[in-house]
């Protein structure tokens, strides 16, 4: 699969994909759980409306706010990402002057 902006490597879907329950009833959804797993990311990182959400990519945010909603509620996104804390990605790490506040004294103020 490819992998796109906000969305799971192949390496922590390895990590979590045994932690989804088994489809019990109903029909089967068209959708798979990594599918409605990068979508709700997808929400979550770029902070846009459940409506804004690609149809084409992901399907009906109505699906994926249900699912949200459902593994909310089992509190499995919160075993989730507990799972992928263990081995955190630092990779886009940043920090700059916008986060870490120098003191007045080391910008070059007049010293006495």
């Amino acid at each position: 699969m490819i992998q796109r902006r906000y969305e799971l490597s192949d390496e922590q879907w390895e990590q979590i994909k045994d932690m989804f329950p088994p489809y019990q009833t109903g029909r089967p959804s068209k959708s798979s759980n990594r599918t409605m797993f990068n979508a709700i990311l997808w929400i979550a990182r770029s902070g846009a409306a459940w409506r804004d959400l690609p149809e084409e990519r992901y399907g009906s945010w109505k699906t994926v706010y249900s699912r949200f909603c459902k593994w909310r509620d089992t509190e499995l996104l919160f075993a989730i990402f507990q799972a992928l804390h263990v081995e955190p990605d630092f990779e886009n790490l940043s920090i700059d002057s916008t986060s870490i506040k120098a003191h007045q004294h080391s910008a070059g103020a007049k010293k006495k």
